[in-house]
């Protein structure tokens, strides 16, 4: 199968989210899911699954987080592997972005992406194959779904 576009965390995590203020980046994230021949990360799926079962705005059990695991199972994934984490590095300090961002860009080009859905990344950069891209630049609601700034700093 043919990846067009790899998505980072955030953008599934709009699909799960209950809180009303997010809908509209909910309604623009099923749009790239069902119009886009897309990719995930096995790093995609860990992320997804903690913070979806952890904060209030997804309120997924554990097991709802399972399911929704198996629904991602459906697209191709990139997995972690030793090549991968040294590419991921590699970006990482090429780019002077965190490790984790690094490995999200790695795991797009392992699978062919051209494109990269994230609201982490500066939107129309290119990161060695793959063009950033921020569906929802202009659209209100909060940015990303780190728990605090520290963990996101943490990331770094």
């Amino acid at each position: 199968m043919i990846v067009t576009s790899f998505l980072d965390t955030n953008i599934l995590l709009y699909l799960a989210s209950r809180n009303p203020a997010e809908a509209q980046k909910k309604t623009m994230a099923k749009r790239i899911v069902k119009t886009e021949s897309i990719g995930i990360s096995a790093q995609v799926m860990q992320e997804f699954y903690t913070v979806a079962i952890k904060k209030a705005d997804f309120r997924l059990t554990p097991a709802e987080g399972l399911e929704w695991l198996e629904k991602l199972e459906e697209f191709p994934c990139a997995p972690v592997t030793p090549p991968l984490v040294k590419t991921a590095a590699l970006h990482s300090i090429r780019h002077r972005i965190s490790y984790w961002d690094g490995a999200i860009i790695a795991a797009a080009e392992f699978l062919g992406a051209p494109v990269l859905y994230t609201e982490d990344l500066n939107h129309g950069q290119v990161y060695g194959t793959v063009k950033a891209i921020n569906p929802f630049l202009g659209v209100a609601g909060q940015q990303g779904f780190h728990e605090n700034k520290q963990e996101a700093l943490t990331r770094e």
